[in-house]
């Protein structure tokens, strides 16, 4: 964000910044706390606590590879939203008890406006289990092993990414900590250590969020179903390749018998291309046993990179989710660093009159089509 903002402090501490995180949270864990005097401790204490636990409860449902999850709950989407949720408690004590105006303002618009995004996440959620027929996230990834559901949902995906900012206080939307209007809104009598965790709650919301994503959208660790598509289409090609080179001298002898048929019936000439034949038949038995050689050793290598073992399969689907993670990591940065931040009433005007009828139609339009198909999911039929 420093290199896009053009800012000549945060991009020089290290290799391109890389280490002005670290920086940054030294100089915060080792300044002196001072707590407001008016505030109520425990309570004030609490917030940043239950702010950080909730938004690293999330983690324990998401499925990195086949298999590889803490707990695969066959309600996962559901406990992802309501511990998602209840992250907002701590935003709203941390605020409350501050005896502060400025961090009292900032919570009440933190709560009004996760609350109102809530509803739009929640939402498009809803959709994806209409088409699933699950909450599990496990299946709904296997689900997408053939085309991810973004192809489909694409507008889905550009309003989810919306709400998701907004969900995470992220700029343009974030009103709850407007630096320029309320100081730091909820987090303004917060200090050293403790303001830490506000911190690493949202950053650790962020990468929770991209991975739901990921997870419902973007396919998750899916793209395995691809590459196994795309090396049997190697082993096609490889092996038209070798029928023609294989063939090829039944090709040249029909060409030369072809040749020497026209020349002594229609222009009778008679030439003989015995010698030509031979010729060709000797450097290119040579240049084609070293072509096929080579091929054969491609083949054998493709073939080996497709068919890797457990492990190596396990740290790719882990490699891809965290790929696909990272990408949308790099758009909430890019989106701070491009757009200004919006009046609270524009954002809440937004969600309320923009967002919200889109998703309806869509929640309306989705299960219209799926009856009209009869591609209902058979869990979904039974309820």
């Amino acid at each position: 964000m420093a290199s896009m903002q053009r800012r000549l402090g945060p991009n020089i501490v290290g290799y391109y910044g890389i280490l002005q995180p670290f920086a940054d949270a030294l100089k915060l864990l080792i300044k002196e706390y001072i707590s407001p005097t008016q505030a109520n401790i425990i309570v004030f204490f609490l917030g940043p606590f239950i702010t950080l636990i909730f938004s690293l409860y999330g983690y324990a449902m998401i499925p990195f590879g086949p298999g590889i999850a803490i707990n695969d709950l066959n309600l996962g989407l559901l406990y992802m939203l309501a511990v998602s949720s209840l992250a907002t408690y701590g935003i709203l004590l941390a605020g409350w008890s501050a005896n502060s105006k400025y961090a009292f303002l900032g919570s009440l618009r933190s709560t009004a406006q996760l609350i109102s995004y809530e509803l739009i996440l929640s939402s498009i959620l809803l959709v994806i289990v209409l088409t699933t027929g699950t909450l599990n996230l496990s299946v709904i990834i296997e689900m997408q092993k053939i085309i991810w559901f973004v192809f489909f949902f694409f507008p889905l995906f550009v309003i989810f990414f919306i709400a998701a900012v907004a969900e995470n206080n992220r700029a343009p939307f974030d009103l709850a900590e407007a630096e320029s209007e309320l100081v730091s809104g909820f987090m303004t009598e917060h200090a050293a250590g403790i303001f830490v965790f506000f911190f690493l709650a949202e950053y650790a919301s962020i990468i929770l969020m991209c991975i739901l994503i990921t997870i419902v959208l973007l396919g998750g660790y899916e793209i395995l179903s691809l590459l196994e598509y795309f090396n049997v289409f190697i082993k096609h090609v490889f092996n038209l390749i070798f029928f023609l080179l294989n063939n090829i001298y039944v090709y040249i002898e029909f060409i030369t018998t072809l040749a020497k048929t026209v020349n002594y019936y229609i222009f009778n000439i008679e030439s003989n291309y015995n010698e030509y034949i031979n010729i060709i038949n000797y450097y290119g038995w040579l240049i084609l046993t070293f072509i096929k050689e080579d091929l054969n050793l491609i083949k054998n290598l493709l073939h080996i990179s497709f068919s890797l073992n457990t492990l190596s399969m396990s740290l790719l689907n882990v490699f891809i989710l965290g790929f696909k993670t990272c990408v949308l990591i790099f758009a909430y940065i890019w989106v701070r660093a491009s757009y200004p931040r919006i009046r609270f009433d524009q954002l809440m005007s937004f969600c309320w009159t923009i967002l919200l009828p889109i998703i309806i139609g869509i929640i309306i339009f989705i299960p219209c089509i799926l009856y009209n198909k009869d591609i209902i999911p058979f869990v979904i039929s039974l309820l």
